[in-house]
């Protein structure tokens, strides 16, 4: 945990989702005055209790003002942004000018870590550290073993080990982190979509008779092999579970000490409710 008196003020880039207040709310239990940015046209939170000052997705020009007006030292990237800003949004400092055209080459062809790396580096050229929300609340990150009552069985030990492969594949191609396997075999794969809307496709397969009759699956999500720790590590919450649920699964598993679990009390409940299991995993121990 960043302790409040040894740092100057906290700044939250929150993008949508629920984990940008809880950041937020974590941040002032533990003794910082966050300051919320929240993105415009993706911050979908009411930001009234916090100090904060809406954002332009591509504004580093005036957040490189509201940090200096501030005093703020260190930022967290939190939250979902489902668009990524075209070059003519851009707003830099003259000190930024001659990076973007490397940000946005690696906006139109990159992946999202590349992204996200880039944004870190445009960030802290303002003389703004960004941290992780895991160093905000270490409390989030995933631990090892069941989180709730249901332990993953033999069939679902399988599907892990392959959703979890798959996974790795994916994460380096800097596509996404999740991956679906039902009876040893992949059936989906995230993409743009995000979590939810691969589950509720998954949802839909098995609605249309499309998928094995009587074996479940588990969805699994890890980091990327060059994951920046800093942003975007893999996230679980309540409505994970009840969109795994809708969509017939048998678990989760999810990469210990490297993602994180929002709500964890609520989503232990959800999952004991549905007889899912949620499990914290480490790829090196899976079979090959």
């Amino acid at each position: 945990m960043l302790a409040g008196a040894a740092i100057g003020r906290l700044a939250i880039v929150a993008g949508s989702g629920q984990l940008p207040m809880r950041l937020a709310e974590a941040a002032r239990e533990a003794g910082h005055t966050p300051f919320v940015l929240p993105i415009i046209g993706a911050a979908d939170q009411d930001w009234s209790g916090f100090a904060h000052a809406d954002l332009a997705i591509a504004d580093l020009a005036s957040f490189a003002a509201i940090t200096r007006r501030e005093e703020i030292s260190h930022a967290v990237l939190s939250g979902g942004i489902a668009r990524r800003p075209g070059l003519g949004e851009f707003r830099p400092t003259w000190r930024m000018i001659p990076a973007v055209p490397r940000i946005f080459r690696a906006l139109v062809s990159g992946g999202d870590d590349a992204v996200l790396r880039s944004v870190i580096g445009l960030l802290e050229s303002v003389g703004v550290k960004v941290v992780g929300a895991h160093e905000v609340v270490p409390g989030l990150l995933a631990t090892g073993g069941p989180l709730g009552a249901v332990s993953p069985d033999a069939a679902a030990c399988r599907d892990i080990a392959a959703a979890a492969r798959a996974a790795l594949e994916l994460g380096r191609l800097d596509i996404g982190q999740g991956a679906i396997s039902v009876g040893g075999r992949v059936i989906a794969l995230e993409g743009l979509e995000g979590t939810d809307d691969m589950l509720a496709r998954v949802a839909r397969l098995r609605a249309e008779g499309r998928l094995p009759a009587g074996r479940r699956g588990v969805l699994v999500k890890l980091c990327k092999p060059m994951q920046d720790m800093r942003a975007d590590l893999p996230s679980i919450g309540p409505g994970t579970v009840e969109n795994a649920g809708r969509a017939g699964l048998a678990g989760i598993a999810v990469e210990a000490g490297r993602a994180l679990v929002l709500d964890r009390d609520a989503l232990i409940a959800a999952a004991d409710r549905a007889g899912i299991f949620v499990s914290g995993i480490d790829p090196a121990d899976l079979a090959p």
